[in-house]
């Protein structure tokens, strides 16, 4: 896999993204949350600054989201059977992807709040 073109790379990452949106269900959710976000910023028309903080915002719970996913489905891979230690770990990952959403709810009604 070393030395490929960046084209090829960017194919990867691209269709890692779709397998997500297809397969995860929370990942259709921060999805549409996404599009529904960039509509009303797109309405209210909020400086660049808050176009800028809710984009990185996005960016973020979105890879929060593929990270969740990607090492979840590795642990059931390696790890099918149910284990209190790793209900603990995807625990943590859900709440890493908690904590990001919740971050990017704040941010989306400070800018709406700032366009008042």
């Amino acid at each position: 896999m070393k030395n490929q073109s960046f084209i090829k790379k960017l194919g990867y990452a691209i269709n890692g993204f779709i397998y997500a949106v297809k397969t995860e269900h929370n990942m259709r959710r921060h999805l549409a949350a996404a599009i529904l976000a960039v509509a009303v910023f797109a309405w209210r028309q909020p400086s660049a600054i808050w176009w800028a903080l809710i984009v990185l915002c996005i960016a973020l719970v979105w890879a929060a989201e593929l990270i969740n996913s990607a090492v979840e489905g590795l642990i059931d891979h390696l790890h099918p059977e149910i284990h209190p230690q790793i209900g603990h770990i995807k625990d943590m990952l859900a709440g890493m992807v908690l904590v990001f959403s919740l971050a990017a709810v704040v941010v989306g009604v400070l800018g709406l709040y700032s366009t008042l």
